[in-house]
């Protein structure tokens, strides 16, 4: 029971991880039609952000979430106000602006990680936080895993509640299913597919932030965690937040699973699962 309880907790709190980062890239492609190959550098922002806060400053990385979250927010906003909007204006078509935003946004992620570089250095950075450890059924836990859970649920149900039930979140949806006909209906186009990119930013930002509670993080770390978050999303349903954030759970649990047995054949599961639902089922669990 204890090894099952271990392997359940470890597998939700991995999941609750990569279902924020889905979520955002969701965001940023399903709405704004950026596949942002940059979207792994803001987590990694946003990670190596609270490590500062918190070793040189001493503030709480939970306190860091309200403030790596709005700035990653900002700048996400003006990056697409400015680049992506000019991309979007200057194509003669939406695919090929698709083609020419991943192009800007394999050169955004260079100019981040090597600022980071330059910042942060290519050490690998860690820090202790919340170091109790609770007891659940006999299994012994990290209370800031637990703590990193409960933030990763409540955030991405909160995200999910703003999308469904607020006015900007219709305005969203309505902009993602068809922007023709939502931008006729008096919804301003560029502001929401900004805010979506924005909002992307910000759950990537957050996302880094819990995974710096619980891993060693680097300068380097976002290409790793882009990775899964395609697979995520794919899993999920291109353009579905619920399927990104089901899909984040499922595939933190089966990595779970393959971690108790080898660790390193992890990322060879998630590669595995990823050409298994391309050949299989390519829309994913929740695509249309």
């Amino acid at each position: 029971m204890e090894r099952f309880l271990d392997i359940v907790i470890a597998g939700l709190l991995l999941g609750g991880l990569y279902a924020l980062i889905a979520m955002g890239l969701s965001l940023q492609y399903g709405v704004a039609r950026v596949f942002n190959i940059a979207h792994g550098e803001f987590i990694m922002l946003g990670a190596m952000t609270t490590w500062t806060l918190y070793t040189v400053f001493n503030i709480s990385p939970l306190v860091a979430i309200i403030i790596s979250g709005p700035v990653a927010f900002v700048l996400g906003f003006i990056i697409h106000r400015t680049m992506f909007r000019k991309l979007l204006s200057s194509s003669a078509n939406q695919g090929i602006f698709e083609s020419n935003s991943m192009l800007a946004s394999f050169g955004l992620m260079f100019v981040i990680q090597n600022l980071a570089f330059i910042i942060w250095g290519p050490e690998i950075r860690a820090y202790n936080y919340l170091t109790e450890t609770v007891s659940i059924g006999g299994a012994l836990f990290g209370a800031r895993r637990l703590v990193t859970l409960a933030f990763a649920i409540a955030i991405g149900v909160a995200f999910y509640i703003f999308l469904a039930r607020t006015r900007i979140g219709k305005a969203i949806r309505a902009a993602g299913q068809d922007p023709n006909t939502a931008g006729l209906m008096g919804v301003n186009i560029n502001w929401v597919l900004a805010l979506c990119f924005g909002l992307g930013a910000a759950m990537a930002a957050v996302a880094g932030v819990l995974v710096s509670m619980c891993y060693p993080d680097s300068a380097v770390m976002g290409q790793e965690y882009l990775t899964v978050a395609i697979i995520v999303v794919v899993l999920g349903g291109l353009g579905s937040i619920p399927g990104s954030f089901i899909g984040g759970f499922v595939l933190g649990i089966i990595g779970s699973i393959v971690a108790f047995y080898d660790p390193g054949l992890t990322m060879v599961a998630y590669y595995a699962i990823f050409i298994l639902l391309l050949l299989i089922r390519p829309k994913g669990i929740m695509g249309k």
